[in-house]
């Protein structure tokens, strides 16, 4: 493994369940934004598949998602919609000209990063923002990231805890599955990977 994955990004996915985990339960003040009709979710990169996941949770309900991986907010964005803007470093040049254009709009926002500008720029502008740990490097960052907002904007979007709870459950049978210490036929992420 370490021949192939020399800076052992293995070990962070192998931590993954313990790190949606220690996420969904740490102390981060929740917000609370009512009457949402229309969510964007802007990020680039692993930020901007966060993005994907809650618009994938969301498609069955009534609000409206966008998920925007570049520099344009939609034209449907009004002071009405609520712009969630993630980049795990903080300093994501596209993500940080969504955070620009949805304040001078006017849009509720909140901001989800590691520090850097976007932390910078929120406290300069008072924006809801929200340090979450980087671990290894933002693709490494996913669970932290998705499991923390997951917490922050639990009761804005209506996501039942329960159903967050068992979702990390099932992420504990899978990493037990694909765990780097299980490189036998029985992982499917190797069966994956040769077929």
């Amino acid at each position: 493994m370490d021949k192939y994955d020399a800076q052992k990004m293995y070990s962070i996915y192998d931590r993954w369940p313990e790190i949606a985990k220690k996420s969904w339960e740490a102390e981060i003040d929740a917000v609370n934004f009512d009457n949402i009709n229309h969510i964007v979710f802007a990020g680039m990169g692993g930020s901007g598949a966060i993005g994907d996941v809650f618009a994938s949770i969301l498609s069955k309900s009534n609000i409206h998602v966008n998920v925007v991986k570049g520099y344009v907010l939609p034209k449907t964005v009004n002071s009405d919609t609520l712009v969630v803007v993630t980049s795990v470093s903080g300093d994501t040049a596209e993500t940080l000209a969504i955070l620009e254009s949805a304040h001078s709009i006017g849009c509720r926002i909140v901001a989800f990063s590691s520090g850097g500008k976007m932390e910078k720029y929120c406290i300069q502008n008072n924006i809801n923002h929200r340090v979450i740990p980087q671990y290894h490097s933002p693709r490494g960052s996913f669970t932290s990231f998705l499991y923390s907002i997951l917490k922050v904007l639990c009761d804005t979007l209506g996501i039942a805890q329960d159903d967050v709870l068992e979702s990390i459950i099932e992420l504990e049978k899978i990493g037990k599955k694909i765990n780097s210490l299980n490189l036998t036929g029985e992982n499917p992420a190797l069966g994956l990977s040769e077929w």
